[in-house]
């Protein structure tokens, strides 16, 4: 498509905070498109990004608007970039009136690929787990003495990375609305001819209901995450074995004929794995990583260089926000999992600790119409259960404590907790009702954590 963008006139729907649209706005004046950047969101909040586009600005053919949509930017555009993190596309007012005016839509995700087409390409995906995965399966690859490049929902834009372009491999972490707009129901939807992608390698960490309210039904969301199966149909996973309950939810969802994620787990040989970052799930996505390893090697026929591969997933020391201990106080450390966005995710998480008893947990957030019973359940369990935003009242109902803001949630697990007990951030819900992202909640968690750490004793 790139050859053709030349004096196009281009709108990109949301220019995100996590560098993607950022990334596909730099490309795309590259190809000398005329750019009309359109985001919901107020300035002040774009102000990183916005800085980012000012030498872009300068040069002309860009414009920008903030904390408001114009309509005849999607009736009067040769193409519409939408981002990703738009709920239910397909009714969204304005991406609807872009297809009613003839106007094609499509993402920054399938522009990659189609620009990096080419490439071989491990797709991981998951309820809970993806992040981490892709970057241990990127530290084992580039261990093992391959070219690899991690991209998609991981951050950032593949499109013009030169790195990408010459890899032996692309990681590729993928939401479930990713892999919706790769799909061939959003083809036809958007004006897009059909992909007709998958991966060479597909991996799936874990399965559990989420992002209802992006889908608008569990059964959307499972379909959707079902283009992870790799090209020959094959998958990697250990769904069956990690949560039959879940397991159980997402079979009655799409009934037998669409239960694509019951592949036979692979043998992988473990020895010599000892992690830095504690916790059962760790093992397992450290054991997908080693699969996906495996794989590449039967596909490419080169060396596996295990002992390489297994020293690089040894020495991984975790991703911000994912089970990062960001401080200690008087005997109580501090953990910031703030991507943990389902309650299958914040249960890895507690999986982690051997005693909840002695585990604070905040909790809560934006209401993604997700089932959060059986963590407000836990809260007999734990030392306490702190729950915060939109959800709180749903999560305090087992005896929780509705706290509102994560400042005072914070206050009052500190002023509870005694020496040896652990606080954690691990949310089970999306940040967006009161943080523009998942990372600046857990920045304002270790800010919080911080400064108490740093307080003088009374």
């Amino acid at each position: 498509m790139s050859g053709a963008l030349a004096g196009r006139r281009i709108t990109v729907m949301g220019l995100g905070l996590f560098g993607g649209g950022l990334g596909v706005a730099r490309w795309l004046h590259a190809q000398g498109a005329h750019l009309r950047i359109s985001d919901r969101r107020g300035a002040d909040v774009l102000a990183d990004a916005l800085e980012a586009l000012r030498p872009l600005r300068e040069l002309g053919r860009l414009e920008v608007e903030c904390g408001h949509h114009t309509p005849e930017w999607f009736t009067q555009a040769d193409l519409v970039i939408a981002n990703a993190a738009v709920p239910t596309p397909w009714a969204n007012p304005l991406l609807q009136s872009a297809r009613a005016a003839g106007v094609p839509i499509t993402t920054e995700i399938r522009l990659s690929i189609e620009a990096l087409a080419d490439r071989r390409t491990i797709g991981i995906t998951g309820s809970a787990g993806k992040s981490t995965t892709s970057a241990m399966t990127l530290e084992a690859l580039r261990a093992s003495g391959r070219r690899a490049v991690l991209g998609g929902n991981f951050g950032g834009s593949l499109l013009g990375n030169v790195e990408a372009a010459e890899a032996d491999w692309l990681v590729l972490e993928l939401s479930s609305a990713q892999l919706w707009w790769l799909s061939d129901a959003a083809a036809d939807w958007s004006g897009q001819a059909r992909l007709g992608w998958h991966p060479t390698i597909g991996a799936l960490t874990n399965l559990a209901p989420n992002h209802v309210d992006w889908h608008g039904s569990l059964e959307h969301y499972l379909v959707s995450k079902g283009g992870i199966v790799q090209r020959d149909g094959g998958l990697i996973t250990w769904f069956a074995c990690d949560d039959p309950a879940a397991e159980a939810a997402a079979a009655d969802a799409v009934g037998p004929a669409d239960r694509w994620w019951r592949a036979p787990a692979p043998t992988v040989d473990m020895a010599g794995l000892s992690l830095q970052v504690p916790g059962t799930h760790m093992v397992q996505n450290a054991r997908t990583a080693l699969a996906v390893l495996d794989r590449a090697a039967a596909i490419d026929g080169g060396d596996r260089n295990r002992a390489a591969a297994v020293a690089a997933i040894n020495a991984f020391e975790g991703l911000p926000h994912r089970m990062q201990r960001v401080g200690s106080w008087r005997g109580v450390a501090c953990f910031n999992d703030s991507k943990s966005t389902t309650p299958a995710a914040t249960l890895r998480a507690l999986e982690s600790f051997e005693d909840l008893g002695r585990v604070h947990l905040i909790a809560g957030g934006y209401d993604k119409r997700i089932d959060l019973s059986g963590i407000a359940r836990l809260a007999g369990q734990l030392a306490g259960l702190y729950a915060i935003g939109q959800v709180q009242e749903a999560l305090a109902t087992d005896g929780g404590t509705c706290c509102g803001d994560l400042g005072t949630a914070v206050r009052m697990a500190f002023e509870r907790a005694r020496p040896g007990d652990s606080i954690l951030l691990s949310p089970a819900c999306a940040s967006t009702d009161q943080y523009p992202n998942f990372e600046h909640r857990g920045e304002h968690f270790v800010r919080l954590v911080r400064t108490t750490v740093a307080a003088p004793s009374r």
